[in-house]
């Protein structure tokens, strides 16, 4: 034992001199490498998922038509709701399972919150079911069986938010990417055959029902339930709030909107809607598949690990692909509409770029809200959760036309962009003069 002791002091002065400045610049490129490469392999992921997800939706709203493709968009729109608990389940236990350095302590927390997940999963599928009647009223479906449906499929959906967890802790991104692809091909095919089949919106919710349980069982054994747990850190319940915290207000704010529109517009304008966000929320998505990268390199380094290339790398992604996507919709807006949707839709050609915009500017926004909650408890995930109320609040006095509904969610994204950014970088400039000292 003692023989080992004297090569601890002999190997300090390596990271002292221009050895040392070598190591940490190769420690920081390597951070910002797994950033790139996870970032390509969830953005190569992302543009399956999108391009199948628009499969399914092109396929749902040329079969169905305009009025009931918006029964579909509003059922799809409530597991989205659902999903601020599965994300929330999804962020804690990457962010845990990333900073135990032993597997017994990554496995522990897995299975701790996987746990959990079924209880809350089981507890809100059943509540949907219970509360069909009055949704169904609100929302103006054809039938209460739709919430049924989707309650069973929820009830799956919060536990899978712990199995791509897990992946995402382990920056498994290329099995992750995997799981997220199969749920939505599972829904394309599944719709495909059962609308044709002549069941209509039902077979369109009973696809992603299936989905969802599906995609929970694939892969069929966790590497982490393979492992005897033990140990590590503790998924912290003051994050766990934390996270629920943010998911609300994301999900409020990339979904209220349909279900608001659902409820004061007519079938045909509503399905309409749907389909402007469908394109518009592509932006987003790919946009998500960058941060999903950056959350588990940047909650796993050390305090005197980090830098700033972490978040920079991350932030020049989603803008380029904000740009780049606002380009496209602006200078070809009703070639876009014919062929995704068909010329039933070519009245809402004109707010797929403004639509884009926001969401554009709330993506940029998210990037850095991560990237506090990542490092520490940010009180940025509050500030979000106040936007979307204000979402709610301004679409439910402004809405006389679908543009006047877009244009509140435009003004509010960018105000919520600049209210993240100024604190933000206030306290890169507070300690980068606390260090000049």
């Amino acid at each position: 034992m003692s023989a080992s002791k004297p090569a601890l002091p002999s190997a300090v002065p390596l990271r002292t001199g221009w050895r040392g400045r070598v190591a940490t610049l190769r420690d920081e490129n390597a951070g910002s490498s797994r950033i790139v490469s996870g970032s390509l392999i969830m953005l190569v992921g992302s543009s399956v998922v999108s391009a199948v997800n628009f499969g399914y939706n092109v396929a749902v709203a040329r079969l169905l038509g305009p009025a009931d493709f918006g029964h579909t968009s509003a059922l799809v729109t409530l597991l989205m709701l659902a999903s601020a608990i599965t994300l929330s389940f999804q962020l804690v236990c990457a962010k845990f399972v990333a900073r135990n350095e032993t597997l017994p302590g990554k496995a522990a927390v897995y299975r701790t919150l996987r746990r959990r997940a079924w209880m809350v999963g089981v507890a809100l599928g059943t509540a949907l079911v219970v509360c069909r009647e009055p949704l169904t009223a609100y929302l103006r479906l054809p039938s209460s069986g739709l919430v049924v449906l989707l309650g069973m499929g929820i009830a799956f959906y919060v536990p899978l938010g712990v199995k791509r967890g897990g992946l995402q802790g382990m920056c498994n991104f290329a099995q992750l990417s995997a799981n997220f692809i199969l749920e939505v091909a599972v829904k394309f095919l599944g719709a495909l055959l059962l609308v044709e089949a002549g069941f209509g919106v039902t077979g369109a919710v009973a696809a992603i029902a299936a989905s969802v349980v599906i995609a929970y069982f694939v892969p069929p054994r966790d590497q982490l339930l393979r492992l005897e747990p033990g140990g590590g850190i503790p998924a912290s319940f003051r994050e766990g709030m934390q996270a629920i915290v943010f998911f609300v207000g994301q999900v409020l704010i990339n979904n209220v909107d349909i279900l608001l529109v659902k409820h004061f517009f007519q079938p045909e304008q509503a399905g309409l809607y749907a389909a402007v966000a469908l394109v518009g929320r592509v932006v987003y998505f790919a946009s998500w598949s960058v941060v999903s990268a950056m959350f588990p390199i940047s909650a796993g380094q050390k305090p005197k690990e980090q830098n700033i290339s972490v978040l920079v790398v991350p932030l020049l992604f989603v803008l380029v692909i904000a740009v780049a996507f606002m380009l496209v919709l602006q200078l070809v807006p009703g070639m876009v509409v014919r062929v995704v949707f068909g010329a039933g839709f070519n009245q809402g050609a004109p707010l797929l770029s403004l639509y884009a915009a926001a969401t554009g500017a709330y993506a940029l926004s998210v990037v850095l809200i991560a990237f506090e909650m990542s490092r520490k408890l940010a009180n940025t995930g509050w500030l979000q959760l106040i936007f979307s109320g204000l979402v709610v609040a301004g679409i439910s006095l402004f809405h006389s036309t679908l543009r006047q509904v877009i244009l509140v969610q435009l003004a509010l994204m960018v105000a919520l962009l600049i209210a993240v950014t100024l604190p933000f970088f206030r306290k890169q400039t507070v300690a980068s003069l606390e260090e000049a000292v």
